[in-house]
């Protein structure tokens, strides 16, 4: 029974005084009755009339109320046996154990104190006096045998007729007795052999009021059926004696593992309040909402929101103690301890137990108030110790704003003046064996340092953090260099008075829609928009409203990914804010301003990684609030409520005069943006289309700045090192250390849950990527804006704009086409669309990298990295970055330049016929002697790129084949090439690299061969080897007159297959090769279209069997993989790994789940596929785990060969699997990198994979134990527990292959 219906039953004269203590603490009007009973005689039934208006009708008849308090009584006792039944609560109908009181009155007498009620009653009683707290006992009748037990009750008994819903409860628990029994009759027929428990007595199960002889009956008739079943149960286990004894053995395993689980340890669970839990969204959304009232500084919403859901049962269960945490910090900062002492009571009524935070709140309202008691704080200090926690942890585990270090602090020393915070002890040294050499090195240590001094580096730091704390920045666009015309001045004129409109009317109508959700008196603890609509100034949302028209467009966005656009840039300005309002900006500052001498030049401190060191200063400076906040990031359905919400006001305020392009005509106020629906694939979908009038508008004036967020800016200054998954990167944007789905929490829990030693090695190879400072390739870069200014270049990778797309054809409807034409002329027209949508896309994202570019121009700027879920980095920096395509790459340079040195220009040539592409046969002698044959072209390209013989632009990459040929002339014609100092990034590219794993693991001879992990004098094409393998393939059926193999005669090479074979080892399927084979086959021109899908499907086919022959212990360990990932998301988990280097993955795919948002425009289906509550998505999972696994070997590869390098003093970043550094220290990083993949497969990958496997499933019991549950737990067992064969290949012969990376 809820408190409310108790609180009405009450009201109604129902209960006596003594049952009030089964009252909730929480509900106001109980502890209104306690504390009026306590200290009055006065009936409480006359307290309540006075402020209590009852909707009962009353009646002079008195048997009625009899009536109604037996029937009460009948409830609590129906329920009371429900609750025994279903196991939920420990309820015992002979001892009814009810919730201690808090007697105010004698506390405050005793004292001399009005703020003690944080503690639970029994622990006030102990502190008083250990002699009175015995508990108090309600009368009940003893427990007899054979007869039924329940609460004595003080009416007289009442023969009036159950009511229906009482007959309904009856029914349930029927019900659900006859479930169990035929549970429990199926389990008896299908295990046969001797049971560890007595079946249930029927007629034990069945309520008590039902008759003897129906029950009789019921028995006798269960037992006939249980006879009959176990004679035929007996012929079934004679005829499968074998099976059964199988069977027997699986459920003895199956016993002690359920011994094994009831034994760990509950923190043992990696998801506990994650994964499983099916509050996760609402709580994180009510977290949300109270972390924004308190950004707010609205204490009052934030109670009422939480004491709403506390109140109803129902809701209880959305809370969690972080959310009564958070609010106990609210009321800390008001000093009111009495509402901290009724927070914690309603966790403990909630089922909860206070975190180490909750008693941090207690402590800092203590510290401010003015005279607290010792004994108060004594007596809290205890409490928390007895429930597991050290003091110290408070100042190593928790996280402070402003003054609440201090404020703790203080409290702690009044009942121990002589406290000292204990700083952080240094954490233990990564024990990876692959890293153990790395951190455990013996004498002294050199790091390399940047070529900027200490004072400018402080500069640097304070420029970034200005830019940050603006969070916008406005930049030039490189169409600036065009020519303004007339027309243009007057279009800008124009759309500058318009903006200015459109924010007044955007202003009114923000205001008005905060005035209506604050002045919602009728449901004011309903939690709605509000908060959120109060985080940043009303101009800062108009201005990002004004700034998403310009950026929609011209045939228009979906409202979910506009909304989800519009939510998350609040969500980064709130963030900045937050942590300004919360004083860090300053500690920052002071701890970056003492960091900066490990990287200066002009100083002598340099034996520090910079993560040890910035962990260091943190320890030394642990004064004041900490360095990072623990925010709650946004849920899905949260970003696009409150995105949607601004956009309805878009759509409905922002008009534009149909006389705008023309003033002679009449004028009217039209909306620049509708709100309309399309079709995509069979879903409707809506969409924010511009009007074209502000598409011409736009067009014509030409505006020349755009404005970005400080986080898609490169940095200004060398970024924060990574010291933990929640800080490093940026100074104030918020970054993720892993980057993944928006709203999946799964891999932050991971990460947070393991040893922070564990984790070393990741976060330094991230920050020793981001300490790489870049400049920009001027020259190059001021050729490409000019082509990209004359309308582009397609075969340059320069995209057109939009006025070189293809005309619309004029299709009238009613014209006397024949079907036919209308069917061509639709296509067509479609086409182009789709045409024109991609060109002003490419276009688009070719301005913002570009313009990003060309204002770095004369900047030195880094990339600060994270990573994906499986490990693979990434820059932060979306657009500029040199992840970037072959133009962005050919814009970098490392900002710090080396001597070449005595082979720097032969490894310059030796990169540019590799860019060239034209010598992926030959040996690097002959490449070099190639580059030296072609001298003058490259001279030639050099000195006239667009008016010589222009021999670049038949590169596979022409613009950094055209950078390198610049750096060549330069250092060609120095004085010493050996002593010119080069900027420029030489590459070194793995061969297949995801196939270099594969056979390193399956110790393939042949699979190794063809990869180049074996020395070889010529460099093994796997590509050409697939091609030819299918060309002999093709030649076999063309002789048995197959039609599609004899018509693709001559068609079949390398291009061809190369994107199929590259990706196979990544999980394509041989639907998605069918449709990359048949891109390649449109490319050519003298190819039958006709034949175009027969002919990709064949040849598809024929790529997976060549590559089944060449790799024979690949395809082993891919089948051994995906069958794991199949048995393991069938068993109800998702697939989770640890790489070699220690960090924890976890594969996202989840059966989608479908939310309904309702939004002012439309209602919105979310599609969710990343809740951990839903069970995971089998056919995902099991495709998935292969490339997802050798993501991560090679993201392990990769930041090992970072750490090594940076030990040796060598600059190295990474795209993927092609590593980068200057000239000079290519032979230094190939031995680096040839040694840590060597290091990497000598582990036992594949044995520690099972293992890990093997403990962390084979706790995934099936409920019911159904027999084919049970073969399918045993089959993943033994799959999981598979030991794979290797080959005979030498792992140490990597060493010496040339062409391993080259």
């Amino acid at each position: 029974m809820s408190v409310l219906k108790l609180c009405t039953a009450r009201s109604a004269g129902v209960l006596p005084l003594t049952k009030l203590s089964l009252l909730s603490p929480g509900c106001p009007r109980c502890l209104q009755l306690r504390r009026r009973s306590a200290g009055s005689s006065e009936h409480p039934w006359d307290f309540f009339r006075r402020n209590y208006s009852s909707f009962m009708v009353k009646k002079d008849d008195g048997n009625d109320q009899n009536c109604g308090r037996a029937h009460l009584l009948e409830v609590l006792e129906a329920r009371m046996h429900q609750l025994q039944a279903d196991n939920v609560t420990e309820v015992k109908c002979t001892e009814v154990r009810f919730m201690d009181e808090i007697n105010v009155t004698q506390l405050e007498s005793h004292t001399k104190s009005k703020n003690l009620t944080f503690l639970p009653a029994r622990e006030f009683k102990k502190s008083i006096n250990p002699s009175t707290a015995a508990p108090r006992k309600e009368r009940t009748t003893e427990k007899q045998p054979g007869k039924k037990v329940c609460v004595q009750a003080a009416y007289p008994k009442s023969t009036f007729a159950p009511k229906k819903w009482i007959e309904k409860l009856d029914e349930e628990k029927r019900n659900k007795t006859k479930r169990q029994l035929s549970i429990m009759k199926k389990m008896k027929e299908t295990f046969p052999f001797p049971k560890k428990k007595e079946m249930p007595n029927a007629k034990s199960m069945e309520p008590d009021r039902k008759s003897a002889s129906k029950g009789n009956s019921t028995k006798t008739s269960a037992a006939q059926r249980g006879n009959s079943n176990a004679s035929g149960t007996r012929r079934a286990v004679n005829v499968n004696a074998e099976s059964a004894e199988s069977m027997k053995a699986i459920l003895s395993e199956i016993e002690k593992l359920e011994q094994q689980l009831n034994n760990r340890d509950p923190s043992a669970k990696r998801f506990e309040g994650g994964e499983g839990h099916k509050h996760v969204d609402t709580q994180q959304n009510i977290l949300s909402y109270i972390e924004a009232c308190a950004f707010n500084d609205d204490l009052d919403r934030a109670h009422q929101c939480v004491m709403s859901n506390h109140r109803i049962l129902t809701r209880r269960k959305q809370l969690n103690t972080k959310i009564y945490s958070t609010l106990m910090h609210l009321w800390a900062k008001k000093g009111s301890l009495d509402q901290i002492g009724k927070l914690f009571n309603l966790v403990e009524e909630a089922g909860l137990k206070p975190n180490l935070n909750c008693y941090v709140a207690a402590l800092e309202c203590m510290g401010r108030m003015e005279n607290c008691s010792v004994h108060v704080i004594r007596r809290c200090i205890q409490q928390l110790e007895e429930n597991g926690f050290q003091t110290q942890n408070i100042f190593k585990t928790c996280i402070f704003h402003k003054d609440e270090r201090e404020m703790v602090t203080k409290a702690i020393r009044v009942v121990n003046p002589n406290f000292q915070p204990l700083s952080e002890p240094e954490a233990a040294i990564c024990q990876s064996p692959l890293v153990s050499r790395f951190y455990a090195e013996v004498g002294p240590v050199e790091y390399p340092k940047l070529d900027l001094c200490l004072a400018e580096l402080r500069e640097r730091f304070d420029r970034q953090l200005k830019k940050e704390q603006a969070d916008t920045v406005t930049i030039d666009s490189v169409e600036v260099t065009k020519s303004v015309t007339e027309k243009m001045k007057k279009m800008r004129k124009r759309l500058a008075d318009l903006r200015a409109k459109w924010q007044k009317s955007l202003l009114r109508a923000f205001h008005e829609s905060k005035f209506h959700l604050a002045g919602n008196g009728n449901c004011p603890w309903r939690m709605n928009l509000y908060p959120y609509l109060c985080l940043l100034d009303d101009k800062e949302y108009v201005d990002i409203m004004l700034q998403c028209i310009g950026s929609i467009h011209p045939n228009g966005e979906a409202l979910v990914v506009i909304a989800k656009e519009l939510g998350n840039r609040i969500y980064n300005k709130y963030s900045i804010r937050k942590k300004t309002k919360n004083e860090m900006v300053d500690k920052t500052r002071d701890i970056y301003h003492a960091y900066a001498e490990l990287l200066a030049k002009d100083t002598e401190l340099n034996n520090f990684l910079p993560r040890e060191y910035m962990t260091h200063l943190e320890r030394k400076m642990n004064a004041g609030p900490s360095l990072f906040s623990e925010d709650s990031s946004w849920s899905d359905v949260l970003t696009v409520q409150l995105g949607s919400h601004l956009v309805d006001l878009m759509v409905r305020e922002i008009k534009i005069p149909t006389n705008i392009q023309h003033q002679t005509r009449e004028k009217s106020l039209i909306p620049v943006l509708y709100h309309m629906y399309s079709f995509r694939s069979n879903r409707q979908i809506g969409f924010i289309k511009p009007h074209p009038i502000l598409m011409q508008l736009l067009s014509e004036a030409a505006e020349t700045t755009l404005s970005f967020d400080s986080c898609v800016m490169p940095m200004v200054c060398p970024p924060i090192p990574w010291t933990s998954p929640k800080f490093g990167a940026y100074v104030l944007a918020p970054t993720k250390l892993m980057r993944c789905v928006e709203g999946a929490v799964q891999h932050q829990l991971l990460l947070e849950k393991c040893s922070r030693s564990d984790l070393h090695a990741v976060l330094d190879s991230l920050s020793q990527l981001g300490n790489c400072a870049w400049k920009v390739n001027e020259p190059m870069l001021d050729l490409i804006i000019s082509i990209f200014n004359d309308k582009g270049s397609e075969k340059l990778e320069i995209p057109p704009p939009l006025s070189e797309a293809p005309a619309m054809p004029k299709y009238d409807p009613k014209s006397d086409m024949s079907p036919a034409t209308k069917s061509s002329l639709k296509r067509k027209i479609a086409w182009i669309r789709k045409r024109s949508a991609e060109m002003h896309s490419l276009r688009m994202d070719a301005l913002y990298k570009l313009s990003i570019a060309n204002h770095c121009r004369h900047e030195i700027f880094w990339f600060p990295h994270n990573m994906d879920f499986r490990g693979r980095t990434y820059p932060c920096p979306p657009y500029f970055n040199h992840l970037g395509n072959d133009v962005t790459r050919a814009v970098l340079l490392f900002a710090e330049g080396k001597p070449l040195g005595e082979h720097g220009l032969n490894w310059l040539k030796i990169h540019l016929v590799n860019l060239t592409g034209f010598k992926k046969s030959c040996s690097l002698k002959e490449r070099l002697s190639y580059a030296n044959a072609v001298m003058d072209d490259i001279l030639d390209s050099a000195d006239n790129p667009l008016t010589g013989r222009m021999w670049w632009m038949n590169a596979d990459e022409p613009w950094q084949t055209l950078a390198c040929c610049t750096e060549i002339a330069h250092a060609a014609r120095s004085p010493d090439p050996t002593n010119y100092f080069s900027y420029y990034p030489v590459h070194q590219d793995g061969s297949c690299n995801g196939l270099q794993h594969y056979a390193a693991l399956g110790r393939d001879v042949i699979g190794a061969t063809s990869v180049n992990l074996m020395p070889c004098e010529v460099p093994q094409d796997v590509y050409k080897g697939v091609a030819q393998q299918v060309e002999q393939f093709r030649k076999q059926d063309a002789e048995k007159n197959v039609k599609v193999a004899q018509i693709l005669e001559g068609f079949i090479n390398r291009k061809v297959v190369k994107q199929t074979v590259m990706t196979v080892v990544y999980g394509v399927t041989r639907f998605g090769g069918r449709l990359q084979v048949e891109k390649r086959l449109k490319e050519i021109e003298d190819f039958p279209k006709d034949y175009v899908w027969e002919a990709s499907y064949y040849v598809v086919q024929q790529v997976f069997n060549s590559l089944k022959e060449m790799f024979t212990g690949t395809r082993e360990i891919q089948d051994w993989l995906t069958e794991s990932a199949r048995l393991i998301a069938r068993s109800g988990s998702s697939v989770e790994w640890v790489t070699p280097l220690g960090l924890p993955i976890v594969q996202p795919y989840h059966r989608t789940r479908t939310t309904l948002l309702r939004s002012p425009l439309q209602n919105l289906k979310l599609q969710i596929n990343h809740d951990a509550t839903q069970r995971p998505d089998t056919v995902k999972q099991k495709n998935a785990f292969p490339p997802n696994f050798i993501h991560s070997l090679d993201s392990t590869h990769m930041m090992l060969t970072a750490l090594y390098c940076y030990r040796a003093g060598i600059t190295f970043v990474s795209v993927h699997d092609c590593f980068w550094t200057h000239a000079l220290t290519v032979d230094i990083m190939n031995k680096i990198c040839r040694e840590q993949f060597v290091a990497l497969h000598d582990q036992p990958i594949l044995q520690d994979l099972s293992r890990f496997l093997i403990n962390k499933y084979r706790y995934n019991i099936p409920v019911d134990k159904k027999p084919k549950r049970l073969q399918e737990y045993k089959r993943m067992m033994d799959v999981l527990s598979k030991v794979l064969t290797k080959g005979e290949f030498d792992l140490q012969k990597v060493k010496d292959s040339t062409y391993f990376f080259s």
